[in-house]
């Protein structure tokens, strides 16, 4: 039998935010679906339409919160498959901080295209 191997220590706080991460995002994913597939058809959709939600401060907090979420999820993912085929070292360290990197730029452009289509400026 194959002996289990994870990077992630059982009962760790990252083993404890990806399960947690995953959770919400199941449920918001569901909200997506029903609410953009079931309620609003796909010849219903717009950009006029989504900038109206976006403009719901409830639907706005929920989204960037989708954002971020869904990012540190899939990076966490990324980097922990990474790990466990035996990324160790100087490439551990440099992948680390490329995605770190690669979603800090993924969630400022979010936010930025986020506030665009609520109608937020920073001026």
């Amino acid at each position: 039998m194959a002996e289990r191997y994870s990077s992630f220590q059982s009962g760790g706080r990252m083993w404890l935010l990806q399960r947690i991460t995953a959770a919400f995002l199941l449920v918001v994913l569901a909200f997506h679906f029903f609410l953009l597939h079931f309620v609003h058809h796909a010849d219903e959709v717009s950009f006029l339409a989504s900038s109206a939600r976006m403009e719901n401060l409830s639907y706005y907090s929920l989204m960037i919160l989708f954002l971020v979420t869904a990012t540190f999820h899939g990076v966490n993912g990324v980097y922990n498959a990474l790990v466990n085929q035996g990324l160790t070292g100087t490439k551990r360290t440099v992948i680390k901080w490329t995605l770190v990197a690669a979603s800090t730029v993924l969630i400022v452009q979010g936010v930025r295209t986020a506030n665009a289509w609520a109608g937020i400026g920073l001026y």
